[in-house]
């Protein structure tokens, strides 16, 4: 599946990934292939990624996150490696 992660000043990542596991106002939520569409906000926390079994974090301070055929664009104001 399809990882975006946008802000205003550029496309942070675009890539092919395993899993996203995103902070969401309600709590974590783990994002696989073939998930159902979804549109939520997200709090401030830890967003995490996995490629090829390589784990990359982010710390962000809250943004919003839409799944819809294996495409998750994240809309982030800034993101902090």
């Amino acid at each position: 599946m399809k990882l975006e992660i946008i802000t205003p000043e550029q496309i942070f990542f675009s890539g092919e990934v395993t899993s996203v596991t995103l902070p969401g106002t309600s709590g974590l939520f783990t994002v696989w292939e073939n998930h159902a569409p979804l549109i939520s906000s997200l709090a401030k926390g830890r967003l995490s990624f996995l490629v090829e079994k390589k784990e990359t974090e982010l710390n962000i301070d809250g943004g919003f996150a839409e799944i819809s055929k294996n495409i998750i664009t994240v809309c982030l104001e800034i993101v902090k490696a």
